[in-house]
């Protein structure tokens, strides 16, 4: 088989896979309304796979993916394009804290005027909570200007603890945002940002600015600080995202199957493709847990990435009314870890065949 033969039999098995794994791809609570018939989890998927037909698809998808990722790592180090695409992305590493700064900083800022703690089924009284709305609008505006970025990035930690143990367990459903807030710990505001700007013009000689502002010293003590872990930042932020897949596909669809059918039935996705509700729901929940468990163990990472912008994208376009500031954190999560690639204790760090022998990128120093 020729390379380039080689090559679209691997974007034939791709673009299958993702298709397969299209449904239902969402956070089941922004899109229904409370919970649905109580259904027995094991059950339900026996019930669904014990259908030969079922069984059979089922079987069959997951087979072709299998195959086209074989497939792909056969022929991965003859393509010459990983190489160019793979040393294109770690010009791009020092923007890195700029894309989180955005994918957190803009729904922060939604979260602050529409009145909700991180997850729009959080919703908070506007009038009688001013201090909440003020201070999530705060932290996304500190956190877009890149200003005091280590310090507001410790209080949006902070305030996703006391949400999680004080008000109400179901925050999780927005846990990308734990992963962002630690990357941005480590990295601080990166460049453009705010911190970047003052720093430069308190480090001039003569500077009066610089004269009365301290806190931009520290900030150089707290780069060197943190040198020694910003290799492992595309660790955080993989591990947090497949920590995040996980919960959406073993939680809010194989575990609580009765809501997940809500959405099948509320979108008519059976229209689209025509198999059983039941199929919808265990082929999106086995898949996003694969994706999730792969990211996790930083196996064909930068593969996983990819597949979960575009599961994101497609996923937007077909609920229409599923919030999309709610997803911009993952969208900037995925952008990041694409861009990073596996890091540091990853499968594709310790088995994999980097092609032609390039070696995965790690965020540069400043």
């Amino acid at each position: 088989m020729s390379v380039r033969s080689r090559s679209a039999a691997a974007a034939a098995f791709a673009l299958l896979a993702t298709l397969v794994a299209r449904p239902v791809t969402a956070h089941v609570d922004y899109v229904t309304e409370g919970s649905g018939d109580p259904l027995d989890a094991v059950a339900f998927t026996a019930e669904v796979l014990s259908d030969p037909f079922n069984a059979a698809l089922f079987a069959g998808s997951g087979l072709l993916a299998a195959v086209g990722l074989a497939v792909y790592l056969w022929i991965r180090p003859t393509i010459v394009d990983i190489v160019v695409l793979r040393e294109k992305l770690a010009g791009y590493g020092d923007l890195v804290p700029w894309m989180l700064r955005l994918a957190v900083g803009l729904p922060l800022v939604g979260a602050g005027f529409q009145g909700y703690l991180f997850a729009p089924t959080l919703a908070f009284d506007v009038g009688a909570s001013p201090f909440l709305r003020l201070l999530f609008i705060g932290l996304g505006f500190f956190v877009l200007f890149g200003l005091g970025t280590r310090i507001v990035s410790a209080v949006g930690l902070l305030t996703y603890a006391w949400v999680l143990l004080a008000v109400d367990p179901l925050v999780v459903l927005a846990v990308e945002y734990v992963p962002v807030f630690v990357a941005l710990l480590i990295l601080g505001g990166g460049r453009p940002s705010a911190d970047d700007m003052l720093l430069a013009v308190a480090s001039t000689p003569g500077s009066y600015y610089g004269r009365v502002d301290p806190v931009h010293h520290l900030k150089r003590f707290l780069d060197a600080s943190a040198a020694p872990l910003r290799r492992y930042v595309p660790t955080v932020l993989r591990v947090g995202m497949g920590v995040s897949f996980i919960y959406l596909g073993l939680i809010q669809k194989l575990a609580d199957p009765g809501s997940a059918l809500q959405v099948v039935e509320k979108y008519d996705l059976t229209s689209v493709v025509p198999v059983d509700p039941g199929l919808w729901v265990v082929g999106a929940g086995v898949t996003e847990v694969a994706v999730g468990l792969a990211l996790i163990a930083g196996f064909f990472t930068r593969g996983a990435a990819a597949l979960s912008f575009v599961l994101f994208t497609t996923t937007l376009f077909g609920l229409p009314d599923d919030p999309v500031l709610a997803h911009v954190a993952l969208f900037g999560l995925a952008s990041a870890v694409f861009t990073l690639g596996s890091g540091p204790l990853s499968f594709d760090q310790w088995f994999g065949r980097p092609a032609l022998g390039d070696d995965e990128s790690v965020i540069p120093a400043d």
